[in-house]
């Protein structure tokens, strides 16, 4: 395994596969994908996990994390969420944040992201804003 810096394009193609298959391709186009750093793991040399980061006034927020189905539960999702947070601690980064899916509170828990009272709804699924001071 390994994890290295993708151009957006390779990060939508696994976005629309995992998260919003039922929408057209652009639906998972983010306005601001150009600025954002797009990383990826590799496993054996098939992209696995995709996450997204938008780094603004010493925040960083991460989206469109996603993993390949027939790889979830391995911990590959687990292992690039770990880089991410370890790499923003060396980037000077305050805050971490994320739009976690409700269903997902309790993965982020692990790595020591809080609920906030912050929730809202998205094409029917329920979000709630999650965060960590690093």
């Amino acid at each position: 395994m390994y994890i290295t810096k993708i151009e957006k394009e390779k990060a939508w193609e696994i976005r629309h596969k995992v998260m919003w298959p039922d929408k057209p391709f652009d639906f998972i186009q983010l306005d601001d994908d150009d600025t954002g750093i797009h990383l990826v793991l590799f496993k054996n040399n098939k992209l696995t996990s995709v996450i997204s980061l938008f780094i603004k006034n010493g925040e960083c927020q991460f989206r469109k994390f996603a993993t390949i189905q027939r790889e979830q539960g391995n911990g590959h999702g687990s292992a690039l969420l770990s880089y991410v947070l370890e790499e923003a601690k060396h980037f000077g980064i305050k805050k971490i944040w994320c739009n976690a899916r409700k269903d997902k509170v309790a993965f982020y828990k692990k790595f020591g992201l809080q609920v906030t009272e912050n929730h809202f709804l998205k094409e029917g699924k329920a979000y709630v804003i999650m965060e960590e001071y690093v």
